[in-house]
């Protein structure tokens, strides 16, 4: 690399600012991490992961990953939506066991303030279960999250997603029907969100995208 190169690389990071990006309200608004931009609008629509552990303190929930789009920045801090959260893969594959079934449901609700998500639901029996058992209860997963849902905000949403309520939910009315031994929301996808001018996408684009 040529002397010029080096200098003009070394200059393009000397203009960058580092941003602190902060989490939603109900996540206490914390900082989840910083990111560099030599203009802000850059920083519209990007995406930042973290863990549920790093916000809460909470070892147990280090599987459960976060992830974070950042929809305005403010002098030096970038704000955020939530955008979804998903189970760690490894963490997944140590609830599989031998002889046993596997029940997924994928859903996309609404909210009661109008938020529009997609739910991946899953199911873990005791003992493999027949097909039929297995109908039943992914019709379980279907009809709680059809009545439940809708009553609900997206913070409270969240706050039953992340935190087990809805699982355990769940798993009690499927019980019912065969031996369960585990309920995740595994996913969670926001889709759509409710402005003045009526739902949008939930993925934010950079304005300076826009303009190319």
């Amino acid at each position: 690399m040529s002397s010029r190169r080096k200098f003009a690389v070394r200059d393009k990071w000397k203009l960058k600012k580092w941003y602190r990006v902060i989490a939603p309200p109900i996540f206490g608004n914390m900082v989840i991490g910083t990111t560099p931009a030599d203009d802000p609008l850059k920083l519209i629509g990007r995406v930042m992961e973290t863990t549920l552990y790093d916000i809460t303190g909470d070892i147990t929930q280090v599987h459960v990953r976060l992830y974070f789009q950042i929809i305005d920045v403010k002098d030096d801090t970038a704000i955020t939506r939530f955008k979804g959260h998903e189970l760690s893969r490894d963490y997944m594959k140590s609830l599989i066991r031998r002889k046993s079934s596997k029940i997924q449901g994928i859903f996309n609700v609404a909210t009661k303030d109008n938020y529009h998500l997609r739910l991946t639901i899953v199911a873990l029996t005791s003992y493999r279960c027949r097909t039929s058992q297995k109908r039943a209860i992914r019709k379980i997963m279907e009809e709680y999250v059809n009545e439940r849902v809708p009553q609900l905000t997206l913070d409270e949403l969240i706050q039953e997603m992340l935190f087990g309520k809805m699982s355990a939910v769940i798993a009690e009315r499927a019980r019912k029907i065969y031996p369960i031994r585990k309920v995740e929301v595994y996913k969670s996808k926001l889709l759509l969100i409710p402005t003045p001018e009526g739902l949008k996408p939930a993925t934010v684009v950079s304005p300076l995208q826009l303009k190319r």
